[in-house]
């Protein structure tokens, strides 16, 4: 007869141990969750205590959600271009810079990175702010891909498109923060 094994879930521990946290501490934990917006955590964090990461990122979504419009084009200006400038300078956030490789958009070769870069530049001059999506699962092509299409849209689709795909972002980084015992 075995004995039945119990699994520990150490980011029930770990969101108990966030929850408690003061809120400059919190905020500084959950820093480049969204990034380069630490508002979004300073809102949310009265929202706690949080029992799972679904709670978590619903709070953190609600925030973006609820935002002005003004703050909204901000989140969505913090992203860089894929495979950008800030890839080619070495200045991505840590997050960025593991999700891009991830996608392969560090082993670009030229002509892909041309095309990479005129379609962000396309994309850019028809909705005034850069093309964003969730990186992960994704293959150079597939981005690329993306980029023509969502070419097609309307800013007010693109931009809703846009802070959904933010949304999946911080959700991808929420379960790497915690699956990591963090």
């Amino acid at each position: 007869m075995s004995t039945p094994t119990t699994t520990i879930d150490r980011s029930g521990e770990a969101l108990a141990e966030l929850s408690r946290l003061p809120l400059d501490a919190f905020v500084a934990r959950l820093e480049g969750i969204f990034e380069h917006s630490p508002w979004i955590a300073e809102r949310a964090w009265s929202a706690g205590p949080f029992t799972s990461i679904d709670a978590l990122h619903a709070a953190m979504s609600l925030v973006v959600d609820t935002a002005d419009p003004t703050e909204q084009l901000g989140l969505i200006c913090a992203h860089p271009e894929l495979a950008g400038k800030e890839a080619e300078e070495g200045t991505l956030t840590t997050a960025s810079t593991g999700e891009q490789r991830g996608a392969g958009l560090d082993q670009c070769s030229r002509e892909e990175l041309e095309r990479l870069r005129q379609l962000n530049q396309d994309y850019r001059a028809r909705f005034g702010f850069p093309f964003v999506v969730a990186v992960k699962g994704l293959t150079r092509q597939q981005i690329m891909d993306r980029v023509e299409a969502r070419l097609a849209n309307d800013r007010d689709t693109e931009f809703r498109t846009c802070l959904n795909e933010i949304g999946k972002i911080a959700r991808f980084r929420l379960d790497a923060m915690f699956a990591a015992g963090a």
